[in-house]
C-alpha cells in the first residue's frame, strides 16, 4: 500500500483511499482520518468495509462501470455516413448536424437519435458536410 501511495501516477481518489487505510491500519479512527484526509467518516467507514469485504483491490480501486449502450449499430452509422455523403435534401443547401439527425429519423434509419451522437460519429469519421470541399460527391 506504501508503495501505491509514494510510487508513479495514480488517481487522486486511489491514493487518498489507500491513505485512508493506512492511517485506519496505524490505529486512528474514522473521524480523525476524515479531518485529514477532508472526507466525511461515513466516507471513511465505507472504504474499511471494502477492504474487510475484498481486500486491497476492492477497497482502493473502482469497478468498471458499463456505461450506456450505444445508440447506433455499426449498419446504422454506415448508413448515416452514405447519407452524408450524398446530395442534402431539397431546400438545403449543405448538411448540418440538426439536418442529418432529423433526416435519419424521418428516413427511418434509426428510431431516434441525437445531434450529439452524430456529431461524434461524423467526428470520428473526419466529416464536416456544411464545409463542402470535404466531402466526397459523385458524379462530376
Amino acid at each position: 500500500m506504501t508503495r501505491l501511495v509514494k510510487g508513479g501516477v495514480q488517481q487522486v481518489r486511489v491514493v487518498v483511499r489507500a491513505l485512508a487505510l493506512l492511517h485506519l491500519g496505524k490505529g486512528a479512527s474514522a473521524p480523525q482520518v476524515a479531518q485529514v484526509l477532508m472526507l466525511t467518516p461515513q466516507a471513511i467507514r465505507k472504504i474499511a468495509e471494502r477492504y474487510r469485504e475484498g481486500g486491497m483491490e476492492r477497497a482502493v480501486f473502482e469497478k468498471a462501470r458499463p456505461g450506456a449502450a450505444e445508440v447506433l449499430g455499426s449498419s446504422d452509422k454506415q448508413r448515416i455516413i452514405a447519407m452524408v455523403c450524398s446530395a442534402p435534401p431539397e431546400g438545403a443547401a449543405r448538411w448540418t448536424v440538426r439536418l442529418v439527425a432529423e433526416q435519419a429519423v424521418q428516413r427511418k434509419m434509426v428510431p431516434r437519435v441525437g445531434r450529439e451522437t452524430i456529431r461524434i460519429l461524423l467526428q470520428s469519421h473526419d466529416l464536416k458536410p456544411w464545409r463542402e470541399k470535404n466531402v466526397v460527391r459523385g458524379g462530376t
